[in-house]
């Protein structure tokens, strides 16, 4: 993404088990929400050939999650991880933030806030965990985990919210922002 470019607010955080609901999912995103194609177990073909199609379904930037090079060669609009160059970055904790701003990411997401199915028994930060780690940054923080509508209401500290479940055609109403 060009640093010009204001990031997104929504994103849609895919997997695996998104299934064949991916482009259903992707449908169903409002205009400008954001992507990041995680699906790490395919092969590179399979998932070269699924960044293509979720590309050209989108209506927003689309990220590749690994290197910066390989979002370059694949047509991403930027890459998603926890290496330099990336435009956005996983955190958990203020060590993943400040790596977060060390390898110069626009954005990171902090999970998990809420319970979440992909990983399921982690410890979660809560809203006050989430506003505690959130105000130690510059950087604008989207809130990822167990996230939607409803819940990142009044959520202190959040730039914006992603979801993976959240955006699935039975829950749309839910996670849809009026």
């Amino acid at each position: 993404m060009r640093s010009r470019q204001p990031l997104p607010r929504l994103w849609l955080m895919t997997d695996e088990r998104l299934g064949d609901g991916l482009l259903d999912a992707v449908a169903h995103l409002p205009d400008g929400a954001g992507i990041v194609l995680r699906h790490y177990s395919l092969a590179e073909a399979a998932r070269r050939a699924l960044f293509g199609a979720v590309k050209r379904a989108a209506r927003g930037p689309v990220l590749l999650a690994g290197p910066a090079e390989q979002a370059l060669a694949w047509g991403a609009d930027g890459s998603h991880g926890r290496h330099r160059d990336a435009t956005t970055a996983p955190a958990h904790d203020s060590a993943g933030i400040r790596a977060a701003e060390a390898a110069g990411a626009r954005l990171v997401f902090l999970s998990p806030v809420f319970a979440t199915r992909s990983h399921p028994g982690a410890a979660v930060l809560g809203p006050e965990g989430f506003a505690r780690l959130a105000a130690q940054t510059q950087l604008p923080v989207v809130a990822l985990g167990g996230m939607n509508a409803q819940r990142a209401e009044g959520l202190s500290g959040a730039y914006g919210w992603a979801g993976i479940d959240a955006w699935l055609q039975d829950q749309k109403r839910k996670a849809v922002p009026t």
